[in-house]
């Protein structure tokens, strides 16, 4: 009997370089010229998977999240794994927006992910769900190569990440 090879899909941000871009983040809020005398605020909630934004305008928000980003996009956070939330605008101008954290494979994007792999027929490829990753095994190395390169070339709207290859 051959013997299966097989790798993970997953995807997820490394929450302490997060937590690192924030605090560049505030450090370069507190020096900016265009923040000077205002109350802009950028909050990480590690357990709920969040950055919480805080700003006296609009024009200000849209500046915070844009630090926000550069810092994420220095500190190797893939953007694709940010889900920016809608903009609610609260009493005297004030304005608040959450950015969330993807961490894991939603199912949606895992039953896509598994009918497009099924589409390409490879033969003795098998791919299933585990939870928020998914496991490709086959008994030929280079099926799973294949499915690899195929799956780099897709966009599913989060970074995929490709371990644990055996």
């Amino acid at each position: 009997m051959a013997k299966n090879s097989s790798f993970d899909i997953s995807t997820g941000v490394d929450l302490q370089e997060v937590d690192n871009a924030v605090n560049q983040a505030t450090k370069e809020v507190q020096q900016r010229y265009d923040f000077k005398g205002t109350n802009c605020t950028l909050e990480f909630d590690r357990e709920a998977g969040v950055v919480k934004l805080d700003a006296d305008d609009d024009y200000r928000l849209k500046a915070l999240h844009e630090v926000l980003v550069s810092k994420l996009a220095k500190r190797g956070v893939p953007l694709k794994n940010l889900d920016t939330g809608d903009v609610e605008h609260g009493t005297l101008g004030r304005t608040r927006q959450v950015v969330t954290l993807k961490q894991g494979i939603p199912q949606d994007t895992a039953k896509e992910i598994v009918k497009r792999v099924k589409a390409l027929k490879l033969k003795k490829v098998q791919i299933a769900i585990q939870g928020d990753e998914l496991r490709v095994t086959s008994p030929e190395r280079d099926a799973l190569q294949e499915v690899i390169a195929f799956l780099k070339g897709e966009d599913f709207g989060v970074e995929l990440e490709f371990g644990n290859y055996r």
